[in-house]
This record gives structure tokens, sequence and C-alpha cells, in this order.
């Protein structure tokens, strides 16, 4: 049978597609560069180690690839007890994933939160690299930052330093479509990483289909996991930022403004669903699991 959106549904709800996990990504870093790995560890924020540290101004604030593109620039890698970063002109920062400095309050958007300061070797290599007083801070595990209830309902779902949910999912068919609509205009393809996702899946029929999703559980070697399609994402300039260059533009936006408009978020461009976790915390989940889909019905 189908539904009002034209997918093809098993008797107990579930989209018949076959599906796969395709991708996983992490970053470090909020607004760094991203890491493609085979498997990660979920955790109560998300993805072990994804946006746990952060660059704030001299006030504390969080500064992204809004104002700084050339953060797009600073390579992460995970490396045993490390997260080593590697940019244009620097030389390499080791961070030790056991330590930090001190105490500090940063924050992001309207959330001022407790954290710890990385020290003064960090601050100076981002200092250098950005051109202005800079430090990076990581994410106090004990200190609880909640996702929107408005969108999560009763379930508390807790974040690092992501910009408010713990996870993002894409999928293949969605980045196709975009592809699809840049090439016709003569302009060349983008990959996944311009949309900063953790999760991407594969195998859905239809452009945006994960719209439409509610629930998808994934198989996991440690069992089931299940995360919930809460919200869609809206879109700033960060995807018209070439993640290999830095250099920004606005083909990216100017295309998904022909028809990603989406009304639940005030005609926002929206590319992805944010994402809560359900069951699964502490498992492991693993490129080329099987994925399920359960629809949302309105």
């Amino acid at each position: 049978m189908q539904d009002r959106a034209g997918f093809t549904l098993a008797n107990n709800g579930r989209m018949n597609e076959p599906l796969r996990l395709h991708q996983l990504f992490i970053h470090p870093i909020k607004s760094c560069g991203g890491i493609a790995v085979e498997e990660a560890h979920l955790i109560d924020t998300g993805l072990e180690y994804d946006r746990e540290w952060m660059v704030v101004d001299r006030h504390g604030d969080f500064v992204s690839q809004r104002e700084f593109p050339r953060l797009a620039l600073v390579q992460c890698k995970l490396k045993g007890g490390e997260v080593v970063l590697r940019a244009p002109g620097m030389l390499a920062l080791h961070l030790r994933t056991d330590t930090v400095e001190g105490d500090c309050r940063v924050r992001v958007w309207d959330d001022l939160v407790n954290a710890f300061d990385m020290g003064d070797l960090s601050a100076q290599w981002f200092s250098d690299f950005l051109g202005q007083r800079m430090r990076l801070a990581r994410c106090d595990p004990e200190w609880p930052r909640l996702a929107s209830a408005e969108w999560t309902g009763r379930i508390e779902a807790r974040t690092a330093f992501t910009d408010g949910f713990p996870l993002l999912v894409t999928s293949t068919a969605s980045l196709a479509e975009l592809n699809r609509r840049l090439a016709g205009a003569g302009h060349e393809a983008v990959t996944m990483q311009r949309f900063r996702p953790n999760v991407v899946i594969d195998g859905l029929e239809d452009a945006h289909a994960e719209d439409h999703i509610d629930t998808l559980a994934i198989d996991s070697p440690d069992g089931e996991v299940t995360l919930k399609l809460v919200k869609p994402c809206g879109r700033c300039t960060i995807p018209d930022v070439n993640p290999l260059t830095a250099e920004q533009g606005h083909v990216v936006t100017d295309t998904m403004a022909a028809y990603r408009a989406e009304q639940r978020i005030g005609g926002a461009l929206a590319f992805g669903q944010n994402a809560v976790i359900v069951k699964g915390i502490g498992h492991r989940v693993k490129v080329g699991a099987e994925v399920r889909a359960t629809l949302a019905f309105d």
C-alpha cells in the first residue's frame, strides 16, 4: 500500500525500501572539518566526540564558518587518545581527549553553559589561524544542555555543542536531487560535507523522503538503535562554504530556495532532519548496517 506521500509501505507502516547506513560523520570541533568514519560509538549527546569542542571569542561566544569560513580548512583526525588538528600554514595541534585545563563559561546560541578551557597553546593556535583572539573550549558532560522540548516532546535529549539536537540525518537521494538541479543550471556538484550530517541513509527512492520519517531503526552489533526524526534542519550560509577552499558563494542556497522552503520552520531552507536517540545509547553503529524506517503521519 502507499501513504499520501507516495511511499510504498508494509502493513505495519514501515517503508519497504531496503535502506542502509551509507556514511557516518563526526565533527569534533564545531564548524571545523568533519571525519568520515566506518564505526562510531553512540553516547547520550550523539556520536562520541561530535561537537565536543568549540572555538570561542574573547567574550566566550562561539564562532563558526558564518563569520570565519577559514574554520572549514581545519582538518581533524582521531588518533589514539588524541584529536590531531591541521590547517594551512600551521603546525599540527594535538589535543588529548582525556585532558582539559580549567573551568570556563561559554555561549552557544542562547545557551550559557559550563565548559572546560583547553589551554593557552590551543588558544594561540586558533588565534593565529583566524587572526583574532580565540580560545578553545570543551563540553562539560556534567552540564545538561537539552534540545528544544517544543520538538522533542517528552524525550529529554542532551546535546554537546551542536546547534540544537544530538544528531543530523540526511540521505543520498536528497543530495542527488540538489546536484541534479545544480548541474541543470551549469554548476558543479557538491559533496555531503557541505551539510555536516552525522548519519547518511542510502536507499530512499525520493529526495527528502527523510522529511516524512518518524523513526529509524539501525542494526548494531550491540542491539538495535532507534532514532526519532523530530525537526527539519534549517540552513544558514554554511552550505555555501567550499569545505576544500573556504571560498564563500551563494549557488547552493540560491538553488535550494527554489524548492526547499519549509513552512514548519518559518519558511527557512531545509536539508536533512534533526534526530534524537530513543534507544541504543552505548551501542556502536557501523557503515553498511541495515536501516528500517517508519513514517510520520500528520
